[in-house]
């Protein structure tokens, strides 16, 4: 699918920001819907199925946060968070509800829109990376066409993040992989040093294959950074 296909879910509350991110990206070629409240998102989202949802977290109604949640029980398209909220503690507490980025308001423009092409375009690569769409590693299973994974043989539901981190880790099972190399490679952009995002997204990876199977996946090489563990035999 072309970008320029890409349908965006814009849920904002004030009608003037919403306006201009609409604007913004429509001009990109993004046929936009906006929504004005959690709620309103919540029926647009389950009626239509959207490549990617721009949300600010202070709503009517539902919160951005309960929308997170709501969603991420059967939804994997990217979540990309706006909003004025741009502490530490925040901004973790989205990522682990299952956001897949975070932009503090006041926001510049030209930003959201490379990062919305930036997750688009890796959501939109699971189906068609080259070589088989299934890798299997001991009883853990990643269907990247279907883009679904299995642990122990029961069904495990990931965000786009976390399955795009898993899918890496599953390509390259013998390789150690940085928290530099994991963020410049699933996030697409220059790695500062903040560890926290990356580490979110695995502790968050690692519970939800924990709650179907007591096995560990993934393992820590303290010190350098994160690799698949020897299938137990």
């Amino acid at each position: 699918m072309e970008l320029s296909q890409c349908n965006i879910l814009v849920v904002e509350d004030d009608p003037d920001i919403n306006r201009l991110l609409c604007r913004v990206l429509e001009g990109a070629g993004y046929p936009c819907r906006p929504a004005f409240s959690g709620s309103e998102a919540v029926l647009w989202a389950e009626q239509y199925d959207y490549d990617l949802v721009l949300l600010d977290l202070m709503l009517p109604g539902l919160t951005g946060e309960e929308f997170i949640s709501r969603m991420r029980r059967r939804k994997t398209m990217p979540i990309i968070v706006l909003s004025a909220k741009a502490g530490l503690e925040d901004r973790v507490n989205v990522l682990r509800l299952g956001a897949d980025d975070f932009i503090p308001k006041p926001f510049d423009n030209a930003e959201v829109l490379a990062r919305v092409e930036a997750q688009l375009r890796r959501y939109k690569q699971f189906g068609r990376e080259d070589g088989g769409t299934t890798l299997v590693h001991g009883d853990l299973t990643l269907d990247k066409e279907g883009v679904s994974v299995t642990a122990a043989g029961q069904p495990v539901a990931l965000t786009a993040r976390e399955f795009h981190i898993l899918t890496l880790l599953m390509e390259h099972p013998r390789k150690v992989f940085t928290r530099e190399q994991l963020y410049e490679q699933v996030w697409g952009g220059d790695y500062f040093g903040d560890d926290n995002t990356v580490n979110v997204h695995i502790s968050n990876l690692r519970s939800k294959l924990a709650k179907v199977s007591s096995k560990e996946y993934i393992k820590t090489v303290w010190g350098i950074g994160f690799k698949l563990s020897d299938p137990i035999s």
